[in-house]
């Protein structure tokens, strides 16, 4: 069998005139800081013969969108299938009663999707969206209102804009999350505070009209810059924020070793440079080109969107990150033949001491003079002299930036991979582990929760809380491993408390960036008797007629009855049964409520009486479904989890109408299979689960719940087990 490989072969710098033809690159330089133009391609190869794909955009399903975080300027609009859309209608506001929309996004047709990435907003601010399907005939009604908070805006911005051949393919929703999942990596890692501009496409041509030649995967085309040697290294000194920069700025020569440095567009305004973007659409380059780079990913190629990936495709987000590398800062001067360095080749060793920025002997990247090989350069002519030595399929170490790369294999960026160090030392500055201590919650006479967050931007993160009755703590609580690029929510309950006490707290978070510490934060435990705490909490079970309301109570010593107040105002007038509770801790509390009105909003609060008093909890509200509609489903995880077989769970809402119901399930979100079909009728959520065998052992299976009724069909989220 043939192994096939991603390879990686660069097409060099190319300016406006005057080009010189070199059998890997076309490289011209126009005068300083003026733009010119690049162009990487990541090519298929491999160990014998290996014939040419077709020309024609690969035929492939239609996949199941997987999650992506918002970024600081977009995020991903989601809504579910309906049943005989033609399409549908997408409005985004910053306002919940859509008195005004968002430039572009009022009643925009995204086609028959079930997602759509909005981009070009404000960092760190609230929008909500909502969707109307339409048929041949007419538009619907509105979908519920979903909010949706950006990024704050504390560091780098990649601002996408999608091409036509993105928002106008059947896999469009499936394509925007797994760039915008790029992307938030990205944002996550690096503080720099600037925004880069890369306009993404899919399509088996290059952004000239140009067929792509063949055997190519990939394209980035980007912008570039020729700044005199001493203005580059002065801004790259005076850039350091980490311990790599101060590391690698440490072994930069004291003489020149070209006359100028190549930075891309990118590169040199995260060292605080003038080098705007400078490229269009079709990748010429010029004053008030509005890009930075252009990522194009081949149509041609088996790419697969989501993850994990199977054995015959190829992962589309390392391909976009290694492209996206390329816009923002990656390669080397040894592409193009050309004398004047790159960023990248500033930190390119042979042995201990000993630089190599020729394309003959070891090569590798080092932050020490030579002394730690962090990873080997390629040095094959045929593929990309900035890209990593690759070891053949499967690879022990699938780095983003390998010059070869295996099919079904796929890594990410992360700030202590090689391609994090190395945009790291050539400009763009690592963001710390982001701490945040929170107000603390359910505080009684003798415990408490306390809460925080934290971004562990990509780094393995032990954290823990510190807690007593100074500033100086003293007491800890156990500690919990975080991993990822998102903010994440942290707590711990703390017991043997004193009553009428004042307790200072913090987070501290310990990763290999060092150790960082939230801010100090105050709580008091009450008399060890006294009138009784509580919360409204959200209300679940939401159905046409029915409801679940939710509180918690803390009786405060004393015997507490508890009950919830509802209604259409904020007067209430209808009460459920009279719960009785003891204790000193926080319990949860809920009733059902039915007699409801259909699509009618209520109003309900938790009320708590003892012998000390009597507490309201705080108005909470929520919406009746309408009479009849289409399924609501909620897939929940499977149980009896066995070698070869498992039971799939879910609750679903028929809606008033006869549903059909079923599991899909597979080792991919594609799923493949399918239980067999039972009906659902009535409007309350009902239980619903189903048996399968004839698993394989230690395999990860995916599944979710699919609806059916007149109204049309529901699909539940997607959710995974692993066979022991």
């Amino acid at each position: 069998m043939r192994s096939i490989i991603l390879g990686s072969f660069a097409l060099g710098l190319a300016a406006f005139a005057g080009n010189i033809n070199l059998p890997a690159q076309d490289f011209v330089s126009r005068a300083s800081l003026q733009p010119g133009a690049a162009t990487h391609q990541t090519r298929v190869a491999s160990q014998g013969p290996l014939q040419s794909p077709n020309a024609s955009e690969v035929t492939t399903g239609i996949e199941t969108v997987s999650s992506a975080p918002p970024t600081r300027s977009s995020f991903m609009a989601m809504w579910d299938s309906v049943s005989g859309a033609k399409g549908y209608l997408l409005d985004v506001s910053t306002s919940s009663s859509f008195d005004g929309y968002v430039d572009g996004y009022e009643n925009l047709d995204v086609g028959n999707v079930n997602g759509r990435a909005v981009t070009g907003l404000k960092s760190g601010t609230t929008y909500f969206y909502r969707v109307r399907d339409y048929d041949a005939a007419a538009a619907s009604g509105y979908s519920d209102v979903m909010a949706v908070a950006t990024e704050p805006a504390t560091g780098l911005i990649i601002h996408a804009t999608f091409d036509s051949s993105i928002t106008g393919n059947p896999n469009a929703a499936a394509i925007e999350a797994m760039i915008n999942r790029a992307i938030g990596i990205y944002e996550s890692l690096f503080s720099d505070p600037v925004t880069i501009q890369i306009l993404f496409r899919y399509a088996t041509t290059a952004p000239d009209g140009a067929p792509l030649p063949p055997h190519t995967l990939a394209e980035s085309d980007y912008a570039f810059y020729r700044v005199p040697w001493n203005d580059f290294i002065s801004a790259l000194r005076a850039d350091a924020t980490t311990n790599n920069d101060n590391t690698a700025n440490a072994t930069l020569p004291a003489s020149p070793l070209s006359t100028n440095l190549v930075p891309s567009s990118a590169n040199g305004r995260a060292v605080g440079l003038d080098t705007p973007p400078a490229m269009f659409a079709n990748g010429m380059v010029g004053n008030g080109g509005p890009y930075d780079g252009i990522v194009t990913l081949n149509s041609a190629q088996p790419y697969q969107f989501s993850r994990p990936v199977s054995g015959g495709n190829f992962d589309a987000q390392s391909g976009t990150e290694h492209e996206i590398d390329e816009v923002i800062g990656f390669g080397s001067h040894l592409n193009g033949n050309n004398s004047d360095l790159r960023p990248q080749d500033l930190f390119s060793w042979s042995s201990s001491g000993v630089r190599n920025i020729t394309s003959s002997g070891a090569r590798y990247f080092s932050t020490n003079r030579g002394v730690t090989d962090i990873v080997d350069f390629s040095q094959d002519s045929q593929g990309d002299f900035g890209d990593w030595l690759s070891d053949p399929c499967p690879q022990d170490n699938p780095y983003v930036q390998n010059a070869s790369g295996c099919p079904g294999q796929y890594s990410d960026v992360s700030a202590t991979s090689p391609e994090g160090i190395n945009l790291d030392v050539i400009g763009y500055n690592l963001a710390s582990t982001v701490v945040s201590t929170n107000s603390a919650s359910y505080v009684t006479s003798s415990s408490a929760t306390l809460n925080g967050t934290i971004n562990p931007n990509g780094l393995t993160t032990s954290v823990h809380f510190e807690y007593g009755t100074t500033s100086s703590y003293g007491l800890s609580t156990a500690s919990h491993n975080y991993t990822g690029h998102s903010t994440q929510n942290t707590s711990a309950s703390i017991t043997g408390l004193t009553a009428n006490t004042t307790y200072h707290f913090r987070v501290v978070a310990i990763n290999s960036g060092g150790t960082r510490y939230g801010s100090d934060r105050t709580f008091i435990t009450p008399s060890p008797t006294g009138a009784p705490g509580l919360a409204t909490n959200g209300a679940t079970n939401v159905a046409s007629f029915s409801a679940t309301v939710n509180g918690s109570v803390y009786p405060h010593g004393l015997t507490t009855t508890v009950y919830f107040q509802y209604g259409t105002t904020t007067n209430y007038g209808f009460t459920t049964s009279l719960q009785t509770k003891t204790g000193n801790t926080y319990q949860s509390v809920n009733a059902n409520i039915s007699g409801l009105t259909a699509s009618t909003r209520y109003h309900f609060r938790i009320v708590a009486t003892n012998s000390a008093g009597t507490t309201y909890g705080a108005d909470r509200t929520f919406t009746t479904l309408s009479a009849t509609g289409r399924p609501v489903v909620t897939t929940n995880p499977a149980t009896s989890i066995a070698t070869s077989s498992a039971t799939l769970n879910c609750t679903v809402d028929p809606h008033g109408l006869t549903t059909t119901v079923h599991f899909q399930y597979g080792t991919t979100t594609s799923y493949g299979r399918n239980t067999s079909v039972r009906t659902r009728t009535g409007n309350t959520y009902q239980s619903v689960n189903a048996s399968i065998s004839g698993l394989a052992a230690a395999t990860r299976y995916h599944f979710r719940i699919v609806a059916t009724n007149s109204a049309g069909t529901s699909y539940g989220t997607d959710k995974t087990f692993t066979t022991p």
